[in-house]
């Protein structure tokens, strides 16, 4: 007997699975909007030396203010002045159109004058993270990312240990706390260090929000619940073009992403604790109550007798021996070892093809609101095309199949010529929404992969192995001092390989989740069956007679 059984005496779709995703909407929009913040608090708007201390000195006189940018800042090609470099002297001689070739220059020595028409602050203006510091910019992303990372591996822990539910209400706190203590830092370390714990507790919201979402479904939904369910990532990614329009002021900004999660704490009170988890957990009365709840919304009759419930928590409680799951059961066995291996390998590039991609929208001749809506606007018919692929063809040829593609678009950028930026800004949004297909593939994916015992140890595993991926696409991006195309040479190659390792991935089109890990090591156990002829990919061997319908 597996929970299933239980699901469809209750009914595994209906109004109370659809309260669910609706109650998990708006912190679910809180990720996109602090994942991609950086887009637009880290810019770096056009700035120039600040020679007023010149001004001062009377060097200038009565030049006008033309003239002393001609005499006090050498010109880049295009006429306007280099943003990092003055001249040691004033060179009057340049004004009678004298050839600035030769001339001795310096490092800003008093600072810089930004220009504040499209900013009205940013990170690069408050602390002058600009020329010889810019690279901060692009590391204070990594930071966050690498508190996200250390964060999949703490919730994945304590989700299994504590539930769904109070986990996700701590990581609601958090990072509600942190996010608005992240607008009043007051040096670049402070932001640095919240911005950490921001991520670090975003991540709760991240893996518990789909976890709740998925254990609640029967098998034929879970593609539905998981698709449509991320469809609130893409309007919140969408709305922080709009936000970031209106609020040009960094912190302000940092707070008017971090107000929904208010709404979040208020509608956490609805939200049902995992009743898979429970009974993995032997909380048989909890279960029973969740389980009647979802009866009654979805008009069903509650269960006449709990000694199903006891039956099978009874055997998952028999099954746990006594002790605690751990990240170490992911590679105590051999299969499940190979199965942790491959799914490690492929949400790192996923993650880091991804945000590589997320992160580089300039360059392509739109303005970075516009492009950034772009690029959110793609993952909407990626995402639901993601849903009809998944469903026909299968989760395996749907994951290999949009990482390849992806690496297919940024391989036909790298030798696009750069005038023909219409064409290249084309090729770039569909590989953006080829790398959003392949990640709404992967959070499916993995979560009918891993077994209940370990599903959330198994998400945190994966989860930091996306987040060490999305830590390290902002030092790649970097790489383009070194040389302009490095960075999408790695990105491309990142895509291909983890394309080519999740065809290695077992196939779990109708397949019913696992619940024990002898589900995955013994396919005997009456662990579910797909249509096709593999119950479990290509790794469970067993023959076609002793398979069970799905």
């Amino acid at each position: 007997m597996k929970f299933e059984t239980i699901l469809d005496e209750v009914s595994g779709f209906g109004p109370f699975q659809i309260i669910i995703v609706v109650l998990l909407c708006s912190p679910r929009m809180v990720l996109p909007l602090h994942f991609m913040l950086t887009n637009f608090i880290a810019v770096a708007p056009p700035h120039r030396c600040d020679i007023s201390s010149l001004a001062d000195g009377g060097l200038f006189g009565n030049l006008t203010q033309e003239q002393r940018l001609t005499v006090g800042i050498p010109q880049r090609e295009d006429g306007g002045p280099r943003s990092c470099e003055m001249f040691a002297e004033p060179q009057f001689q340049l004004l009678s159109n004298s050839s600035s070739s030769g001339l001795p220059t310096v490092q800003c020595r008093s600072g810089w004058v930004y220009d504040n028409s499209t900013f009205t602050s940013t990170l690069a203006t408050e602390w002058d993270l600009v020329c010889d510091r810019k690279s901060l910019t692009k590391t204070s992303s990594s930071i966050f990312f690498f508190g996200v990372m250390l964060g999949a591996v703490a919730f994945g822990f304590l989700c299994d240990k504590f539930g769904r539910k109070n986990t996700l209400l701590a990581s609601y706190i958090m990072s509600m706390v942190f996010g608005f203590s992240t607008a009043f830092a007051n040096s670049f370390v402070l932001f640095s260090a919240l911005r950490f714990l921001t991520g670090f507790a975003l991540t709760g919201l991240s893996l518990n929000s789909l976890v709740l979402s998925i254990e609640w479904v029967d098998t034929a939904h879970r593609s539905f619940i998981s698709v449509i369910g991320s469809l609130t990532w893409c309007v919140g990614n969408m709305l922080l073009a709009g936000i970031a329009f209106l609020v040009t002021d960094w912190r302000t900004l940092t707070m008017a992403v971090t107000a929904p999660l208010g709404l979040a704490v208020l509608t956490w009170w609805w939200v049902p604790e995992s009743a898979r988890w429970l009974l993995a957990n032997g909380k048989v009365e909890e279960a029973q109550f969740y389980l009647d709840r979802c009866a009654k919304i979805n008009r069903r009759q509650k269960m006449s007798s709990n000694f199903k419930l006891e039956a099978l928590a009874n055997m998952n409680v028999q099954e746990k021996q006594g002790r605690s799951y751990s990240y170490l059961d992911l590679i105590r066995t051999p299969k499940l070892r190979w199965l942790t291996l491959q799914t490690g390998i492929i949400w790192y590039g996923v993650a880091s093809t991804y945000y590589s991609l997320s992160l580089s929208i300039t360059g392509f001749g739109l303005n970075i609101y516009l492009t950034h809506f772009i690029y959110a606007a793609i993952e909407v018919p990626a995402k639901l095309t993601v849903y009809y692929v998944v469903n026909v063809f299968g989760r395996r040829k749907c994951q290999a199949g949009t990482l390849m593609l992806t690496a297919a678009c940024v391989a036909i950028n790298i030798f696009m010529p750069k005038d023909v930026w219409h064409v290249r800004a084309v090729v770039a949004v569909l590989g953006k929404g080829f790398s959003e297909g392949a990640f709404t593939t992967v959070f499916l994916y993995t979560t009918e992969l891993y077994p209940t015992v370990i599903r959330q140890n198994g998400l945190g595993y994966t989860n930091f192995m996306s987040r060490l991926g999305v830590s390290v696409a902002p030092l790649v991006l970097m790489l383009d001092d070194v040389w302009t195309l490095l960075p999408q040479i790695i990105v491309c190659g990142v895509a291909l390989v983890s394309g080519l390792v999740a065809t290695l991935l077992p196939e779990t089109l109708n397949v019913r989740l696992p619940e024990t890990i002898d589900d995955i090591e013994e396919p005997r156990t009456n662990y579910g069956a797909s249509q096709s002829k593999e119950p479990f990919g290509d790794f469970l061997e067993s023959k076609s007679d002793t398979k069970e319908a799905p």
